[in-house]
């Protein structure tokens, strides 16, 4: 079976010589279906490996919700309306005086918007440097060699064929029993990242990641955020202790939150607003509140409507499809990466993902290491993780060491007033090696990469405190938890 992958692979290379020219008609070694994170990346890829490469994106521009309607937008308002904040709170403390800050939502805006274009641009230049041949439409499968390409009112624009077909169609908003949206008041993360004014009250419908950075955007421009989640945590993917100090730094942002409530449903009224309706999950005591934006982040789901799934008996379940460890389908030559199979839906996962799947098809060798891929949450503080919580080996019976530093013992976090959060290590009882990493703090998102790449390469705790850290900077704190966790001496 290796014999004859690497056979196939040596014929993709053999084709994409023949076929160099990126034409309309001819048959390409690889055809990816979506053009977000997992879907460009394969391309740009599959091509810099010297196969032939189609790449169909149905939104009219390149990146996936991650570059248009997501990670990177978001993460622009994040940005400003932080330092806005920072400017009327925190600044005077400092002694940086700034007299009676404001703020412009069109000029905030119009950098998110700038940033996207200039991104999103960027993969269409990327497309064009590497011979990959970008076609606009919705891909629609007619055989499992064959994906049609529709544009407006569903008309054929025209038939790609290709040797492998990879699905990475990514994913949508989950909606909500009881709860239309329409993108005005009550919207999905699309609408709450071009509101045209500052609602006065916000309803997040959501504890997750999307609607904790979305009220934390909008709450730090003045409006009043309730967060209504189902489950007793924010952030349940999370580790427990880290969640429960999160939500007590958020609550302190002025956040507001309704644990173990469940939305019944929510009704646009004629003025405007939006009347919630609520039960509590135990009890099914009602409550009402009313919102000017509700904001829908229940979750996403794999977007995988329309994609013609049923011409190619491809096997499915709950709108995912099942692949085996090497991103195959029940079908020869299709595979599918990114939001649409199992796993934490996640750019960058799907990213690895995309690059996995075509070294794959090249040489028969494929691999993302599941246990390394870290989480973040982007508010201030970050929530940042990698590999496995407390619960998780608890309920595995996995015998672990425990190791804690509080960022208010840290000298630069001291120093630069930014002490809420700490790192926590979990390493196995007996080998040491490193089993989950959780940071609560400022860069909690740039500073997980070092534990990620320690537990990459199977490092113990005490690999990582006998690991200079430069002094003085909060990375020290990853330093000094390890150091708390290994159990034998730092010198010996």
């Amino acid at each position: 079976m290796q014999l004859s992958l690497f056979r196939h692979a040596s014929r993709c290379v053999r084709g994409a010589r023949a076929y160099s020219s990126g034409g309309e008609g001819e048959v390409r070694d690889v055809v990816v279906i979506g053009g977000g994170p997992g879907g460009y990346v394969a391309a740009i890829k599959a091509a810099q490996l010297g196969m032939s490469v189609t790449c169909i994106e149905k939104r009219g521009t390149l990146g996936g919700t991650c570059l248009n309607v997501g990670c990177i937008p978001s993460k622009s308002l994040l940005q400003s309306s932080h330092m806005y904040e920072h400017m009327k709170h925190y600044a005077a403390s400092r002694g940086v005086i700034c007299d009676n800050p404001r703020f412009d939502l069109k000029a905030m805006m119009k950098t998110k918007e700038d940033g996207v274009r200039t991104l999103c641009g960027g993969v269409e230049q990327l497309f064009a440097k590497n011979k990959v041949r970008y076609v606009k439409g919705r891909g629609r499968f007619r055989s499992p060699t064959e994906v049609e390409v529709l544009g407006e009112g569903e008309v054929v624009k025209e038939v790609v064929r290709g040797r492998n077909v990879i699905i990475a169609s990514g994913s949508e908003p989950t909606p909500l029993k009881g709860v239309e949206v329409n993108e005005r008041n009550i919207v999905t993360s699309t609408g709450a990242l071009s509101l045209e004014k500052v609602p006065r009250r916000m309803v997040v419908i959501g504890g997750g990641v999307i609607g904790l950075e979305l009220g934390s955007v909008w709450s730090r421009l003045g409006a009043e955020v309730t967060v209504v989640e189902y489950a007793e945590v924010i952030c349940a993917n999370a580790d427990l202790e880290m969640s429960k100090q999160f939500k007590t730094i958020l609550e302190k942002q002025n956040l507001r939150f309704k644990m173990r409530m469940a939305v019944q449903r929510a009704v646009s009224q004629e003025d405007g607003t939006v009347r919630v309706e609520l039960s509590e999950v135990k009890s099914e005591r009602k409550e009402t509140v009313e919102a000017d934006v509700v904001l829908v982040a229940v979750g996403r789901r794999p977007y995988t409507t329309g994609l013609g799934t049923e011409n190619i008996q491809l096997k499915m379940k709950d709108l995912m499809i099942e692949t085996d460890e090497h991103f195959r389908t029940n079908v020869p030559n299709v595979y599918a990466i990114g939001d649409v199979i199992k796993g934490p839906m996640l750019a960058h996962k799907a990213e690895e993902e995309g690059i996995a799947v075509v070294e794959y098809l090249h040489s028969g060798v494929g691999h993302v290491n599941y246990d390394a891929i870290p989480s973040v949450v982007y508010t201030s503080p970050e929530l940042a993780w990698v590999g496995q919580t407390e619960g998780q080996l608890s309920a595995k019976g996995i015998k672990y060491k425990v190791g804690k530093f509080q960022l208010k013992a840290n000298s630069r976090a001291r120093t630069n007033g930014l002490t809420d959060g700490f790192v926590k290590f979990l390493a196995d009882a007996e080998t040491d090696r490193l089993l989950g990493v959780h940071m609560l703090g400022e860069c909690a998102g740039e500073l997980i990469a070092g534990p990620v790449f320690a537990m990459e390469y199977g490092a113990s705790s005490e690999d990582v405190a006998r690991t200079c850290h430069a002094h003085p900077t909060i990375s020290e704190a990853i330093k000094e938890a390890a150091m708390a966790t290994c159990s034998k001496p730092i010198h010996q």
